[in-house]
């Protein structure tokens, strides 16, 4: 049977040994591709979002395939000529049979031994962000990542970064239109790429012209997604309703909100939640989660008259101290292999495959070989 995932492969001459793939998006490495969620058993977007080479000059036939394919790789077996070695058939389900876990190795200290450069576009891919941008343990953590580059370090990046990161946006715009939650976190995005083009220099943004035309055609695309999203409200016929709740559970509710402003908003949404807001518990507990004993306790001895205004004390330590950021999941780094991944789905590591590694870790506290990574932390290693 004709197998549907048809890529061409070819080697790079720059790079030996590096097979790239044509893709929609242009060409890729295979090993980058290797995380790609189409590995990880996800194949329903392979088609939308890599396609087959139509250039009918360098496709064959099945049977010519067949016929010339051992021939051809004898031919060329051994050869150091990158251009001569045959363009092989690519297909997911019969070249990988197991899960491929999205991770990227990094290079934590530059030395005289060992030399790298860390880069941002292919720890994106390799870390699959694109796919991720579905799994709400990760939305989060990925919009934060977005909106410190967006705003920040937009013109610092390479055009592949750029490239990466506004189909990454795209994803975010097509979660949020499906799943019909964090719109706000959408228009965020989008009002910091409105002002990322308006602040031109010289009636353009800096890079390369027909680069930023791309990128503003996938920009008018997010904002077609983003302008027809409209958020459904529950049938009248839906039980229960929100209003329809018992304080007890409404005020459970609103303890589980880590943001002074959902507490806001949500005090102008309903009289009864307006009210909730107001007790001293939800702010009390609000600071115990954002900071330390040590810090609420040097706020309410510099303010003895505030000791008793929850509300008060929380916007003093905000200011103070900054907020706790919290994630339902967030990249880790392995100390043992230098590499970066996400912790529910994990990585493949030195310590599993080698057994004399193993027996120098029976005495390290396994909690401490794994690292978490916020956003902030995570730009740090590709010199941004």
């Amino acid at each position: 049977m004709k197998s549907l995932f048809s890529f061409r492969l070819v080697l790079d001459w720059r790079s030996p040994g590096e097979v790239w793939v044509k893709t929609e998006e242009g060409w890729e490495k295979k090993k980058i591709l290797e995380c790609c969620n189409f590995l990880l058993g996800q194949q329903d977007n392979l088609l939308t979002r890599y396609s087959v080479s139509d250039h009918s000059d360098e496709e064959k036939t099945d049977d010519n395939w067949n016929e010339n394919e051992n021939s051809e790789e004898k031919e060329n077996k051994g050869s150091t000529n990158h251009f001569k070695r045959p363009r092989t058939k690519y297909s997911s389900e019969s070249q990988y049979d197991g899960v491929i876990q999205p991770h990227c190795h990094i290079t934590i200290k530059c030395t005289k031994e060992i030399a790298g450069f860390n880069g941002l576009s292919e720890a994106l891919k390799r870390l699959d962000f694109r796919s991720a941008v579905h799994d709400v343990r990760r939305f989060h953590y990925i919009c934060k990542l977005l909106d410190l580059l967006v705003s920040h370090k937009l013109n610092a990046l390479s055009g592949c970064a750029q490239r990466v990161l506004f189909n990454i946006i795209e994803e975010v715009a097509h979660q949020v239109s499906q799943s019909q939650q964090n719109k706000h976190m959408l228009d965020r995005l989008l009002g910091q790429l409105r002002e990322v083009v308006e602040c031109a220099c010289w009636g353009r943004p800096l890079g390369s012209t027909i680069l930023w035309e791309q990128h503003l055609i996938t920009i008018n695309r997010i904002h077609e997604i983003a302008d027809q999203i409209e958020i459904r409200q529950p049938g009248d016929n839906e039980e229960p309703q929100f209003d329809q709740l018992p304080e007890e559970c409404v005020r459970e509710v609103l303890l589980r909100l880590a943001d002074h402003r959902d507490l806001e908003r949500s005090a102008h949404a309903w009289g009864v939640m307006a009210r909730l807001v107001d007790e001293l518990r939800i702010w009390r507990e609000l600071c115990q989660f954002h900071f330390s004993p040590r810090q609420i306790q040097s706020v309410v001895d510099s303010s003895p008259s505030t000791s008793e205004d929850w509300q008060l004390i929380y916007h003093k330590l905000r200011k103070c101290y900054g907020l706790r950021e919290e994630y339902a999941e967030m990249i880790q780094l392995c100390r043992n292999c230098r590499c970066l991944f996400w912790h529910s789905i994990g990585h493949p590591c030195i310590a599993d495959t080698d057994p004399h590694f193993m027996e120098k870790l029976e005495d390290v506290d396994k909690n401490s070989l794994y690292v978490p990574i916020p956003p902030q932390a995570f730009l740090k290693f590709f010199s941004l």
